[in-house]
């Protein structure tokens, strides 16, 4: 099975320039923890989630219509829809992180999560395991996003 097959299409996003309370206006309707920031090309160059908002906004008490370029995390690990959806899911647990953009052509497509997959039977075994890697503390130099 293919990434494309269990990822959710139609993906809102932000741009640099857009203000945090954008993003989590988003967050909010959508019922989701991240948005992908893209360029006017609608290239992925980052991601910013409910996490960066918490920790690098509210607590930083930096004003909420900063532009989400100055707490987004910038390491975007994505996958295409063409990838196997086991490979996502190690790919997952390798990062330690929940969910993927979904790049083609350098243009953001879809959104990958770890829902995604354990909703589809075959993979559920692989969604745990990649759930118990997220879920270990990260190193010093990994950042959870």
């Amino acid at each position: 099975m293919k990434v494309r097959d269990v990822m959710t299409k139609d993906v809102s996003y932000v741009t640099v320039n857009s203000n945090i309370a954008k993003a989590a206006d988003i967050m909010r309707d959508l019922d989701v923890g991240i948005v992908p920031v893209c360029d006017e090309n609608k290239t992925p160059v980052g991601v910013v989630t409910d996490r960066d908002i918490v920790l690098r906004s509210v607590t930083d008490t930096v004003n909420s219509n900063q532009h989400v370029g100055s707490i987004m995390s910038r390491n975007v690990v994505s996958v295409t829809p063409d990838t196997d959806a086991h490979e996502a899911a190690s790919l997952m647990a390798s990062n330690q992180i929940r969910r993927l953009p979904v790049v083609e052509n350098n243009k953001l497509v879809g959104m990958l999560s770890l829902g995604d997959l354990a909703v589809v039977n075959i993979h559920v075994n692989e969604a745990g395991e990649a759930l118990s890697h997220i879920s270990e503390p990260a190193s010093p130099d990994k950042r959870m996003y």
